[in-house]
């Protein structure tokens, strides 16, 4: 374990740099609650998405390498703001009308508009959890309801009261000025409609922890603030629920990091100390457009998972997470390529290079082997020029190039090829353009065949790429790139391909003869 340890304390890997920052907010003496918090939080208006998997995958790499470089306990909280009020109706959930009935009330007084629970927050609470569960996330949920009905909050919330004024002039100083004269960091939920009110207060009584506000009518109201009668704006409690849990650490997405001296702020005021936290860059669309929700213009998690595994999209995540990155369909075949890529490499690696491989940090130190002994790229033109339409089919190939290979021993690569003939149907065959080749490419691709004809060298395919990358450059092809991507646009209908010879191995030497003939004759283009 020390060297382990010794390892992770110099690994550049960001989970263990944001772990050494995070260990020397105890470096002085251990946390007095006995373990270090880390927290994400939900809003459940919606469904969970991938926004969702990648904040908890983040924050549950951070925890594991905290806990390779410290001995102090580690808890992961999953808080659910399901007190906030429903201000627009999701489009996407049936009973419509009755849910407009219930405009501004909490999201667990609203009624489930499937009738399975007993709100609509604990529909959305419960499909959260069941979408950590199924990722095998370890983490501890708690509810905002449950947080501000049993208790657990009021002292923080009386704390709220009494410093109120330190509390407004944080957040005063945010807004624009008409915004200021109605602004108040509590909202009160109406006795009588169960609404959650955006009202200026009359008072804040600290003695009593008590608020008076008028409601629409002009009729005035004193309720304390304990007991879930009244919620605090989600900037303030932000920072509030740090102090009440006293949080070790949070991460969230860029666009929220303008408001971090404000969540700090309050969360000292409050006596608590501020988390550390990290800010991460978002996802951009296909287009470099920032991906939103209610546009609709990125990848949802069950689309990444129609056409690949978990550990593919946690390498994602993995990769870069302060850069912005385009998260669309053509990265998926990539991540699976690299992820694969990184697994076979950890068994050579020592422990300083293990520690600074994603896979670690993906599988917790315990990565699998992979048994991809074809890559994700070349199962995708396999899909292509073989017209598969299940995996089994690509299997006939595989088991010539690899005899050893069986969808039993290799279940990752079982796995892929569904997935690859999958995504070359959906996301491939309608946008492949062949075209006819050149006079130079033609008579290239004419020797390469009469090459092949004569080949007796076997499904060697690194000898195979070498009397290609030998026929490129007797063909004069400058820069050889263009020999390469001649033959992915005459032959595969796309501009990108694998390396060829491994293709050729892969599919078969008579097999790529009589492909070779198709694309010179004009049958792929036709």
């Amino acid at each position: 374990m020390s060297a382990l340890r010794d390892a992770a304390m110099k690994s550049k890997a960001w989970p263990f740099e944001e772990a050494r920052a995070l260990m020397k907010r105890y470096e002085k003496k251990a946390p007095e609650k006995g373990y270090v918090l880390f927290e994400t939080g939900y809003g459940p208006s919606g469904l969970p998405h991938i926004g969702t998997f990648g904040e908890v995958a983040r924050t549950t790499m951070i925890r594991r390498a905290f806990e390779v470089i410290s001995d102090i306990p580690t808890r992961l909280i999953c808080f659910s703001d399901d007190v906030d009020g429903m201000r627009k109706v999701p489009e996407n959930v049936p009973q419509q009308d009755m849910l407009r009935q219930h405009m501004q009330k909490p999201l667990t007084s609203v009624p489930d508009p499937y009738g399975e629970y007993e709100s609509f927050g604990a529909h959305n609470n419960a499909m959260l959890r069941r979408f950590l569960d199924t990722f095998g996330f370890e983490y501890e949920f708690i509810s905002a309801t449950e947080f501000y009905k049993s208790g657990r909050f009021d002292a923080t919330l009386r704390l709220c009261a009494e410093r109120y004024d330190a509390i407004m002039a944080i957040m005063l100083a945010s807004l624009r000025e008409e915004r200021q004269q109605t602004y108040s960091c509590f909202l009160p939920i109406h006795p009588e409609t169960g609404r959650v009110m955006y009202v200026p207060m009359k008072e804040v009584n600290a003695a009593d922890g008590t608020i008076t506000f008028d409601d629409e009518t002009g009729r005035a109201w004193t309720l304390p603030v304990t007991g879930g009668n009244v919620k605090l704006q989600w900037k303030p409690d932000f920072g509030a629920r740090w102090a009440a849990l006293d949080v070790d650490f949070e991460m969230y997405g860029k666009d929220h990091s303008t408001n971090t001296p404000i969540y700090d702020g309050i969360c000292e005021v409050l006596g608590g100390r501020k988390p550390n936290h990290m800010t991460y860059e978002l996802f951009l669309d296909d287009q470099g457009q920032k991906i939103s929700k209610s546009k609709g213009n990125g990848l949802t998690i069950d689309e990444w998972l129609t056409y690949a595994a978990t550990e593919s999209l946690s390498y994602f995540m993995y990769q870069k997470p302060k850069t912005a990155k385009r998260m669309h369909f053509d990265v998926i075949p990539r991540a699976v390529d690299e992820y694969h890529q990184q697994l076979r490499a950890f068994p050579t690696q020592d422990v300083e290079g293990q520690v600074n491989n994603p896979v670690w940090h993906i599988h917790g130190g315990k990565p699998p082997a992979s048994h991809m002994v074809v890559s994700f790229g070349m199962l995708l033109n396999l899909a292509s020029v073989s017209g598969a339409r299940d995996g089994a089919t690509l299997w006939k190939f595989i088991q010539r190039y690899a005899p050893e290979a069986s969808p039993e021993g290799n279940p990752d690569l079982d796995a892929a090829a569904g997935y690859a003939v999958r995504y070359f149907t959906d996301r491939i065959a309608p946008t492949r353009a062949f075209r006819l080749p050149t006079e130079q490419e033609r008579a290239a691709m004419e020797d390469l065949r009469a090459r092949l004809v004569a080949w007796d060298g076997g499904l060697d395919d690194e000898a195979l790429q070498s009397m290609v990358f030998a026929v490129g450059k007797a063909h004069g092809f400058e820069p050889l790139r263009d020999w390469f991507k001649a033959l992915y646009e005459v032959l595969l209908g796309a501009s990108d391909g694998p390396r060829f010879g491994g293709f050729v191995a892969l599919y078969g030497v008579e097999e790529s003869v009589a492909l070779i003939d198709k694309g010179l004759s004009g049958a792929l283009a036709g």
